[in-house]
């Protein structure tokens, strides 16, 4: 089992994000992480618990922008 990240809130988000990695990496996506398992699941939850996979909130302003207003 992975530790959850402190930029997850809960299991439930944990779960939702490893489930919509998992559908991106079966329809082709690259792995970012190195996994001894085949399965999408397990890897979609390294990838997360590694840091390299965050959920994005589409309501939020751009990075781009925030940049330019500081």
């Amino acid at each position: 089992m992975f530790k959850i990240p402190e930029t997850v809130k809960n299991k439930y988000e944990f779960v939702t994000l490893a489930a919509k990695r998992a559908e991106q990496l079966q329809v082709g996506a690259l792995p970012r992480v190195e996994s001894t398992s085949n399965k999408v699941t397990v890897v979609a939850q390294a990838e997360i618990a590694g840091g390299f996979v965050r959920q994005i909130d589409p309501d939020a302003e751009p990075v781009e922008a925030q940049v330019e207003e500081e």
